[in-house]
């Protein structure tokens, strides 16, 4: 399971927000996303956030054929980089804190190697504010992740699972579920954590009468 957040994030939201598109992945407020970078442009991407506010706007693209430039979905979120590595072999494993979701408003015309976006946060501050109490269905919610576990022959922890506060729980089971792209981005077009908790369920469920996937651990 991913671990909560030490602390929320206190610098100004940049205005400006260089993009990662990556397929499948999903990055939510204070969950943590560990990435390994190694292709020229993000590396470079990457060290210009270290210089500056550290701040990178993880996104999904709508065509997986685009080529170097996909269209994108309208909606990510931004992460902070918490921790940075170099490896000998010239990558960069950083894992990303995910403070802010946001809309892009424009793609900015650039002539660095990565693009960047102008970034809308509007609709999203209370992505800002520190995880409330939530009113879910908590025993719903792991009686369908029991259900999809054993369906699917995976692995849990099932007592650091039950330990888990309903935040972290929901947001780390949506970003390391195997669920499809458009599912991922369905979890950051939820307009609340209620309704992506409920999103959760459905899925789970949903996936336990599809075909066994197998022989994993979910960690």
């Amino acid at each position: 399971m991913n671990q909560p957040a030490q602390s929320g994030y206190h610098g100004a939201l940049p205005a400006h927000l260089p993009i990662f598109p990556l397929t499948g992945v999903l990055l939510l407020p204070r969950g943590l996303l560990p990435l390994n970078i190694f292709e020229p442009r993000y590396l470079s991407m990457v060290r210009a956030a270290l210089a500056g506010d550290k701040l990178i706007g993880m996104v999904q693209p709508r065509d997986h054929e685009g080529g170097k430039h996909p269209a994108v979905y309208r909606t990510g979120c931004a992460g902070e980089i918490v921790s940075a590595t170099d490896t000998d072999d010239g990558r960069i494993l950083i894992t990303l804190r995910g403070i802010c979701r946001f809309d892009i408003a424009a793609e900015l015309e650039t002539t660095t190697l990565y693009r960047q976006v102008e970034a809308d946060y509007g609709a999203y501050k209370g992505d800002l504010l520190p995880a409330a109490d939530s009113q879910i269905d908590r025993t719903h919610l792991l009686k369908a992740l029991r259900g999809f576990l054993d369906k699917n022959s995976l692995a849990a922890d099932w007592p650091a699972i039950e330990a888990t506060p309903d935040e972290l729980l929901v947001h780390s089971l949506a970003m390391i579920c195997p669920f499809t792209p458009a599912e991922k981005q369905a979890f950051l077009d939820s307009r609340d954590f209620r309704h992506r908790a409920e999103l959760l369920v459905a899925l789970l469920e949903m996936a336990q009468m599809q075909r066994p996937s197998g022989g994993q651990s979910l960690n």
